[in-house]
């Protein structure tokens, strides 16, 4: 085959949390090796930190840095969008640099935040009470409406699943509530939770403390309920219903404040390339992380199929995986590491305190440290508030890898 002049031993594609982690986690044990990251973003998050801006509790320009910055030194960034892969060929095609040519490939790219699904929503956001935390210029405005809502309709939905960080939405419920119980103003709001889902959280040892909240701040509950429509102007919302029989009904709500979560999909040139499975995401082996039909091909982050939580503390763990399998492939030995499908959702219950949800594959429990992970912790609002953002800037992306592994790897 003739070599390209973007030629790597090791191509990775997408350079937010899992790529850049990936690279650094390669360099660590490879540093000679040749890797170049695909990504047309000039700027890198830490979205984690978006809940606590929506909560008044963090600063928005402190969870966003320039790509540039970020980028593992010893790696290439490669400014440019993936528009196709050709796995038979090992090239990735690229919008503005032609085809990229790799021994080995990583594919990390994320997911897509669909606002267009929803009718209305994108015309409505940042104005008459429509926010998300799901964006870093719409966090601080959540912010702005919890700190001046006194009375009225607050609606928080969730849409169906896989969507990054289950708890998100729920997460923008309580610590709204929390603020609203602080200043003695929430006995007058009607808070609601659409799900669209039939489970508060999808591992049942944590639903019972959940609903300790729910029940505390009065929240009214509504299961297999999707927001499906938008009217900013007219302050509504409509929902599609589904009773216990599969009947479908359709509710318009008013609201005052409206807190959405977008559904959420594999990138459309993940969906359409020969790598996805028949659902759009990247099939991998869900404790390797190699892909099932091209060997050569990891995938890891939140584009993969593997059945665990889309979380940043997952990609935390699964970087290691992928760095050391790859390396003892492209050695000739066997994948050493197995991901135990560990996922981490700090669930944000009250300003102050955090549920720390640690779990794997099949909602078993994996509490990092010895305590009860089910009870709500101060300890827990420290880490998530001021320890995991230096984790993962200054230790992550360097690729010191402080608690990254997983009980079950090898």
């Amino acid at each position: 085959m003739e070599v390209l002049t973007n030629s790597f031993d090791i191509v990775i594609v997408g350079g937010g949390s899992a790529g850049c982690g990936v690279a650094a986690s390669l360099l660590k044990r490879s540093p000679n090796a040749s890797i170049a990251i695909i990504e047309p973003s000039t700027q890198h998050y830490y979205q984690p930190a978006w809940t606590l801006v929506g909560a008044g509790e963090f600063d928005a320009s402190n969870s966003v840095k320039d790509m540039a910055n970020c980028i593992p030194k010893g790696s290439t960034w490669l400014k440019a969008a993936v528009t196709a892969f050709e796995p038979d060929n090992n090239l990735v095609m690229t919008d503005n640099l032609g085809a990229v040519q790799y021994q080995y490939l990583i594919v990390c790219p994320g997911l897509s935040l669909n606002w267009d699904a929803i009718k209305g929503l994108k015309e409505s956001l940042g104005m008459y009470g429509v926010t998300s935390n799901y964006r870093v210029d719409l966090a601080p405005y959540t912010w702005q409406l919890v700190k001046k809502f006194r009375s009225g309709t607050a609606l928080f939905t969730q849409p169906p699943m896989p969507i990054k960080c289950a708890g998100a939405p729920q997460k923008a419920m309580y610590l709204s509530c929390s603020h609203w119980e602080n200043n003695n103003t929430l006995g007058g709001i009607n808070v609601e939770f659409h799900n669209a889902g039939g489970v508060l959280f999808g591992v049942k040892d944590y639903v019972e403390p959940l609903m300790q909240y729910v029940k505390r701040y009065g929240a009214h509950l509504n299961f297999n309920s999707t927001l499906v429509e938008v009217d900013g102007p007219k302050k509504t919302a409509t929902f599609q219903i589904k009773d216990a029989e599969g009947n479908i009904s359709i509710q318009s709500k008013k609201f005052d404040m409206l807190h959405v979560v977008p559904p959420q999909t594999a990138p459309v040139f993940i969906k359409t390339s020969p790598l996805a499975n028949a659902d759009g995401w990247v099939e991998v082996n869900q404790h390797s992380l190699q892909h099932v039909r091209y060997p050569n091909i990891f995938g890891l982050g939140d584009v993969t199929s593997t059945p665990n939580a889309k979380t940043l503390a997952a990609v935390r763990k699964q970087v290691v995986i992928v760095a050391e399998n790859l390396l003892a492939l492209k050695a000739g030995q066997p994948l050493p590491s197995r991901y135990d499908g560990y996922g981490s959702c700090p669930l944000t219950v009250e300003k102050g305190k955090i549920i720390l949800a640690e779990f794997g594959y099949g909602g078993k429990l994996v509490p990092t440290f010895n305590w009860d992970s089910t009870k709500p912790r101060w300890s827990a609002w420290l880490l998530k508030k001021y320890v995991l953002p230096f984790v993962y800037w200054r230790l992550m992306l360097k690729g010191r890898e402080w608690l990254a592994r997983c009980g079950a790897c090898g």
